[in-house]
Formats: structure tokens, C-alpha cells, sequence
């Protein structure tokens, strides 16, 4: 329990390198939590724009780990998940990306992780 509560206060990871990565996603797979990552650059505007709106989706999903990962400096992560284009955003769920958002695009990222929210944490209806 106490992980999780350490979970609910940390907002943005902000991941330097693939050690970082691995182990987060590792420690969010073993707890169940879905990741959200932002694919970024220092350099890019439209990234730096989307900053303070990810901190307050991290701050309004508390189950849910948030990643920034800056694409010059952890290049392999970003060549493994095929990033072509920043800012991206990645849902992963189990380790692996469930859906991805390419563009500084509020409304779309909030409507996305709603709706997998609701996807993962309804009830399953046995009506077979």
C-alpha cells in the first residue's frame, strides 16, 4: 500500500535513460497501473506547451504513472516505439502501447485515457 500511495503523489517521471524506463514500466506492469507517455524535446515547442497540461492529467488520474521522455536523450526507447513525431503520446497498459496521439491535442489525450479508463475499470458483463 504504501507504493501506492507513493504512486499518488509523484506526478511526471521525467525518464533519462533506458535503465529508467525499464524499470518503471517493469514496476507499473507488476502493480497494474497503466502509463502514459510524453514523447518530447526541449526543443520543441508544441511539447513544451503540452508540460503543464500533463502535469495536471497526472495530477487528476492518481492511478495512473505518467512518463516525459525527451527523445534526444533516450533515443532507443523512442526508435523501439517507432516516435516519428513529437509531441507524442503513448498509453501502455501491461508493458505495452495500447493507443498513441501524435500532436498537441488536449481534448483528444483527455477523451483517450477517459475511455480506456472506463474500458479497464467496468464491470465485465457476463451476458453470453
Amino acid at each position: 500500500m504504501k507504493s501506492q500511495k507513493q504512486l499518488t503523489k509523484s506526478k511526471v517521471v521525467k525518464i533519462d535513460s533506458r535503465k529508467s524506463w525499464e524499470h518503471h514500466i517493469t514496476y507499473a506492469t507488476n502493480k497494474g497501473f497503466p502509463v502514459m507517455v510524453h514523447f518530447s524535446a526541449y526543443w520543441c515547442m508544441p511539447s513544451i506547451a503540452m508540460n503543464p497540461f500533463f502535469q495536471e492529467l497526472a495530477s487528476n488520474y492518481q492511478n495512473v504513472l505518467f512518463l516525459n521522455v525527451d527523445v534526444d536523450e533516450v533515443k532507443e526507447v523512442a526508435c523501439k516505439l517507432e516516435i516519428k513525431a513529437i509531441p507524442t503520446f503513448v498509453l501502455m497498459n501491461g508493458g505495452a502501447p495500447v493507443d498513441k496521439t501524435v500532436g498537441a491535442n488536449p481534448q483528444e489525450i483527455r477523451k483517450r485515457i477517459d475511455c480506456f479508463i472506463r474500458q479497464t475499470h467496468s464491470p465485465k458483463s457476463n451476458d453470453a
